[in-house]
């Protein structure tokens, strides 16, 4: 399985990126996070339904310094490199 997530709230520059990375790496799940210009983050998890819903349970709170004002999930077929990364802003 796989989904696409939005993160919209006060998500940049508050480690929001490495958080997610970490907590991803955690649950074992494949995928990838970035910046986006219109000041959201994005993040593509792909593995085991239960760890991608205790990640996306996570992704309402973030980090410390994180406010987070909603999260949009949507299901996809877009292919998750092997392992989680951190891509550049797009």
């Amino acid at each position: 399985m796989a989904v696409l997530l939005r993160i919209h709230g006060r998500v940049q520059g508050v480690g929001y990126r490495a958080w997610l990375a970490r907590e991803a790496v955690a649950q074992q799940l494949d995928g990838w996070v970035r910046n986006r210009s219109d000041g959201t983050v994005e993040a593509l998890l792909s593995g085991d339904v239960a760890a991608i819903d205790e990640v996306v349970r996570r992704c309402k709170a973030g980090p410390a310094l994180a406010w987070v004002d909603r999260v949009e999930r949507a299901a996809t077929n877009e292919t998750a490199p092997i392992g989680f990364v951190q891509r550049a802003t797009f």
